[in-house]
């Protein structure tokens, strides 16, 4: 006992140099701080994504998280515009036309209530022969301020909807309606849009080249990555237009 009396004072003296230690190295001594990156906001972080291409967000997504994050080369836009956005999602599925219950219309009570700033996702399984939205539905999306839609089937009233400005990809165009064809059995659920996870949330990137899908709880990785990306082409440019050499830029800066 006259032994321990003697450590317990020693030991907690040992203990406030320590923490006194831990105080003055900060939180983030375990890892470095990207910055101007880490603990970025919903708002700054759609910012940041509508200045980067999908090519450079695929090569990044793919990095961070270890899958690929683009949509099947056929999910194109049906007029030339950009979309940035939080998912709000549905999901369709194919009916009898002899099955007369009712079903909610789940994809349009998203389109009702998904936060302005949001971009459709809708999947309809199976369904490159109908179409999943039209000039109603983009009306409706447009007075509501949503950024834009991605459907995994086809759209219609092409020339309304690029007159009323809406952005829209799909992978197909048709004439088809989903009334009395498909039914929307869930909203707001994770799906597979176009071969790609998307949760409620992720942000959707689209633009000439196609769409990605940023997964939300890496978006801060990922446009850590894009700066890297950006820093490294920006200088490889000119090094290209001096040597007139891909592989000269590659070999110093690594990147293609």
């Amino acid at each position: 006992m006259k032994r321990l009396s003697i450590l317990l004072p020693s030991l907690a003296v040992g203990l406030c140099l320590v923490l006194v230690l831990l105080s003055r190295l900060g939180p983030a001594s375990g890892a470095a701080a990207q910055p101007g990156v880490e603990g970025l906001t919903q708002a700054q972080i759609i910012e940041a994504l509508k200045k980067a291409s999908t090519g450079n967000l695929a090569d990044a997504i793919e990095t961070a998280t270890g899958r690929a994050g683009f949509m099947t080369h056929d999910m194109k836009p049906i007029f030339r515009a950009k979309v940035v956005g939080p998912a709000a999602t549905a999901l369709l599925r194919p009916i009898l036309t002899t099955d007369k219950r009712k079903y909610p219309n789940y994809h349009l009570q998203v389109l009702d209530e998904a936060p302005a700033g949001s971009v459709l996702v809708y999947v309809l399984e199976n369904g490159l022969h109908v179409s999943g939205i039209g000039n109603l539905m983009a009306t409706t999306a447009t007075v509501r301020g949503l950024a834009g839609a991605v459907i995994d089937g086809a759209a219609r009233d092409i020339e309304e909807i690029e007159r009323i400005g809406f952005p829209v990809y799909s992978r197909a165009v048709s004439p088809a309606t989903v009334v009395g064809r498909y039914v929307s059995v869930s909203m707001q659920q994770p799906v597979i849009c176009a071969g790609v996870p998307v949760r409620p949330g992720d942000y959707i990137v689209g633009d000439s080249d196609g769409v990605v899908v940023v997964p939300a709880d890496r978006a801060e990785d990922v446009l850590a990555l894009i700066r890297e990306y950006d820093e490294k082409e920006s200088a490889m440019i000119p090094l290209i237009k001096e040597t007139k050499s891909m592989l000269k830029a590659l070999a110093k800066y690594g990147r293609y």
